[in-house]
């Protein structure tokens, strides 16, 4: 599954075939324009979060932006909006290491809607959670793509984790089954 991500992402190359984003073959891009592209066109939500232990909540949600070239006032305007919208609103100086679980994932959905993707890809966004924070988390994601009008492709074990999901498939055997 985290493979199937990493390829659609542009991280990894695939051995044969074709993955297109928006009409963009990755296949025939070099690793730069990739990292580009995916910079501009993917945000990323991981199980284990991925921030940034040395930086504060709003510095981490600043980061893409930033790297994007954006000035730091417009980075963190939009930042500081996102993270309200996730109710941080309060967290923006806190370090990862402060934050529960729940609100480490919040601050990873932030960041990853935060330079407005045309895809946002989720590799098992609840494993990390107890239940309760997860349905919270998987509530706050379908809400927050669904008004932004964003692509959400997200993978997990968990059949509960996807219930509100529009599309459901099983990887069997390496072939893709709908299911309901």
């Amino acid at each position: 599954k985290s493979t199937l991500l990493n390829l659609i992402s542009g991280i990894d190359q695939a051995d044969g075939g074709t993955i297109a984003l928006n009409g963009v073959k990755l296949s025939t891009m070099s690793e730069r324009d990739r990292t580009l592209f995916r910079r501009e066109k993917v945000g990323f939500i991981f199980q284990f979060f991925n921030l940034i232990p040395t930086l504060t909540t709003l510095e981490n949600v600043t980061l893409p932006l930033e790297l994007a070239g954006i000035p730091l006032a417009s980075a963190t305007n939009k930042a500081s909006g996102l993270l309200s919208e996730v109710g941080l609103g309060d967290r923006l100086e806190s370090f990862p290491d402060r934050l529960s679980g729940g609100e480490q994932q919040r601050v990873a959905i932030a960041r990853a809607l935060v330079h407005d993707p045309l895809l946002v890809l989720a590799d098992e966004p609840t494993g990390n959670l107890d239940e309760k924070t997860g349905t919270a988390i998987m509530d706050l994601l379908f809400q927050m793509t669904r008004q932004r009008g964003k692509n959400l492709l997200m993978v997990s074990h968990s059949r509960e984790a996807v219930t509100a999901a529009d599309r459901k498939y099983q990887l069997r055997g390496g072939c893709f089954q709908e299911y309901q």
